[in-house]
């Protein structure tokens, strides 16, 4: 006699400790520690049985975190949709990239272990949270119906360091000198003072102009901008244990004369382990096999648009651009999103990913 197959559902219970469905969970918000990363679960009164996990982006080291974690801004657009929400606190701060993917597989697994297994269970990444979560995607094509990034760093990390952040700073050395200190030094200090690069700047108006225009900012952007490059490489230095960039043989162009800032500019020789670190922790390919919203501010002053199109190519390039949504761009600084504007844009996901054949 042929043995009838088990229901699916039953199939799911038996995989799984928890077998509960969206009615047994009980609302309400629920902390803890895995671990040692903090992280808070919040599940409305109506749980439509579905979940948004939900990455968080750059932390300085050393900045305080509440107990419960606090949510993200974006939690409670989230709630109102009838969607539960888990985050996590991460590891570490700093460039915490493999913490994040790690701490947030681990929350994942959790959740379905403990409360129930979801219906659907979307991804969203902001800020350097986005470059988590387009990673965390790629490592986990299976996990996720959806993934929503928005004002995400969706470059891989040794490219973005070296265009992103060696680059402006040693540019800015090289043509207004004695204010950057050197960047691969390990005398050399944790932070600089924005105050510092300002009064510099006003000091070589036109230098400090032909930084504005090369790198889409303005006097007011850049300062509080370079600190924060700064003092997130040497987070990472300590990270990986040495400079990650090498540029000895980097042709640096659209500085004004070129020539003259190619011969001055600081040049520094990477150390392999910690450009190991960096390709690690980590670099993208654009494999992605659900359906991925990506949105970005019109002016971010903390990334750019030279670095928008950047992960919407490669994932076009490596023949997925079937998958791929960019939705206009709006705001006019770093994560500047309504909570319509996260609504409409989750709207658009959640519609893609219930679309015939996917």
């Amino acid at each position: 006699m042929k043995r009838a197959a088990l229901p699916y559902a039953l199939v799911t219970c038996l995989a799984f400790t928890a077998c509960a469905s969206a009615a047994d969970v009980p609302p309400g918000m629920h902390a803890g520690t895995l671990e040692h990363a903090n992280y808070r679960i919040d599940i409305p009164e109506k749980w439509n049985g579905d979940l948004v996990m939900l990455m968080h982006g750059y932390q300085p080291v050393g900045a305080p975190n509440a107990t419960p974690m606090e949510p993200a801004d974006a939690t409670s657009v989230f709630l109102k949709e009838g969607y539960a929400v888990a985050q996590s606190q991460f590891a570490s701060q700093g460039w915490a990239v493999s913490d994040a993917i790690a701490d947030n597989e681990r929350l994942r697994q959790y959740f379905e272990k403990t409360y129930a297994r979801p219906g659907h269970t979307y991804l969203y990444g902001f800020s350097l949270g986005g470059l988590a979560a387009a990673a965390s995607i790629e490592r986990y094509p299976h996990a996720y119906t959806g993934a929503m990034i928005t004002c995400g760093l969706t470059v891989s990390t040794p490219d973005f360091l070296a265009r992103g952040v060696v680059e402006p700073l040693a540019a800015f050395d090289a043509l207004i000198p004695g204010v950057i200190p050197d960047l691969a030094a390990p005398a050399s200090p944790p932070g600089i003072s924005p105050d510092d690069i300002a009064k510099a700047m006003q000091a070589h108006p036109a230098q400090a102009a032909l930084l504005e225009k090369r790198l889409q900012e303005t006097p007011e952007t850049l300062p509080p901008l370079f600190a924060l490059y700064y003092m997130a490489l040497r987070e990472l230095e300590g990270r990986a244990g040495g400079m990650p960039v090498d540029n000895r043989k980097t042709d640096y162009k659209g500085y004004g004369d070129d020539t003259d800032l190619n011969r001055r500019i600081h040049r520094y020789a990477g150390s392999p382990g910690a450009m190991s670190y960096a390709q690690q922790n980590v670099t993208l390919t654009g494999h992605v096999g659900i359906p991925l919203v990506m949105q970005w501010n019109t002016f971010d002053p903390t990334i750019p648009s030279r670095f928008h199109g950047v992960y919407p190519d490669q994932v076009r390039a490596a023949g997925n651009g079937k998958w791929l949504t960019v939705l206009p761009a709006t705001g006019n600084s770093h994560c500047d999103f309504t909570d319509a504007d996260t609504t409409a844009a989750f709207h658009t996901l959640v519609g893609k990913a219930k679309a015939p054949g996917h």
